[in-house]
């Protein structure tokens, strides 16, 4: 994801913060992450951030077609310029800019940045060892979660990059929560009550779930055929 563009959930779904000194650079950037990330994006509603950036009706419209074609929604745009404004109440997307709520239960001093949405939470970067991530929801990591990271979440854990911390998914004694991740070979596993410590990797990484079947915790391919 590009550096200077931030996705952040909110309340009512995800809130895209466009840098504002080139706006087809911009736009090109949000495209592109969610192009990489689709199964996540696929049906979000956005609201889009865009600060003194002036972009006319016809720039918010091609980009409402191009995010419909990838089945997410535009539902309103912040920006402080009166041509922005303007563009956005003619297309009924216009919202006043206000300043999003920092996300509850992450651990201050572990400085791993994340971001609240209706029941979840994204993280965006690697969690090292020392970072704590505490979420009443389900947890998001876009990147890798390193040896001494930990992760506490009160729904399914999902690691898109490698799991080598400590993960407890289910930690309200939800046994029907789920962890994820492309390479998953975490230090500690916990799904509820069910604790589990990963083997010696035998063979080459491949994404796969950690579930409880049956009473017992255990891993399996990653995929949608998988999960029933």
């Amino acid at each position: 994801m590009d550096s200077t563009l931030e996705i952040k959930g909110i309340a009512d779904g995800l809130l895209a913060v466009l840098p504002a000194d080139d706006w087809s650079a911009s736009v090109e950037a949000l495209l592109d992450a969610i192009d990489r990330r689709a199964d996540f994006f696929r049906g979000a509603q956005l609201t889009l951030q865009v600060g003194e950036a002036e972009a006319r009706a016809g720039d918010l419209g091609r980009l409402r077609d191009a995010l419909a074609a990838r089945e997410v929604h535009l539902r309103a745009v912040r920006g402080d310029h009166p041509a922005t404004q303007e563009a956005a109440a003619n297309l009924g997307l216009l919202e006043q800019p206000r300043t999003p709520e920092p996300p509850p239960d992450v651990d201050a001093e572990g400085g791993a940045p994340g971001v609240e949405g209706e029941d979840s939470l994204f993280v965006q970067r690697t969690l090292r060892s020392g970072h704590k991530v505490h979420y009443p929801g389900h947890v998001v990591v876009l990147g890798d979660v390193n040896p001494g990271a930990e992760i506490v979440a009160a729904g399914n854990v999902i690691v898109w990059g490698r799991l080598r911390g400590t993960v407890h998914a289910g930690a309200g004694g939800e046994d029907t929560a789920v962890v994820c991740a492309l390479d998953l070979a975490p230090t500690q596993l916990r799904i509820g009550a069910h604790i589990a410590v990963s083997p010696d990797r035998r063979g080459k990484p491949r994404p796969e779930t950690a579930l409880i079947r049956d009473g017992q915790l255990v891993a399996e391919p990653w995929s949608i055929e998988g999960r029933r």
